[in-house]
């Protein structure tokens, strides 16, 4: 399914590699990617291997840091949608789902999860 009410400059949402962003659409490749420049993060990347979610004992645990302000990401276009409403500042919104994303892991006991909190942390001191 497309989205072909989309067209470039408008506000949309796009889900990326487990996050969630805010961003204006710069380019449609129908029927299958959009090009979006990131504006805003609504929710931090999860830890870890994206194939095997949840685990800990993987041959990479990846550090998965929210895409910069400004980028440019090719996304599906099943996972952009239109956004009606305020952009927030792209700095107060990173350190918002940063800070849900660290929230979320602390109530969890598993290895994953105190992997990704390590790995969170480290994102924190190094964008902030």
């Amino acid at each position: 399914m497309t989205n072909i009410s989309l067209n470039p400059g408008d506000l949309v949402t796009a889900t990326y590699k487990s996050g969630e962003y805010i961003g204006e659409l710069v380019e449609l490749y129908l029927p299958r990617v959009a090009v979006v420049k990131i504006l805003a993060v609504r929710k931090h990347p999860e830890q870890g291997d994206l194939h095997h979610p949840g685990q800990s004992n993987v041959p990479l645990f990846h550090q998965r840091r929210a895409l910069s302000y400004q980028e440019k990401a090719s996304v599906p276009i099943a996972m952009v949608h239109p956004y009606d409403g305020d952009v927030p500042e792209y700095e107060s919104s990173l350190r918002k789902a940063l800070e849900e994303e660290i929230a979320k892991l602390q109530n969890d006991s598993s290895e994953w999860a105190k992997r990704s909190l390590r790995e969170l942390e480290t994102l924190r001191s190094e964008y902030f």
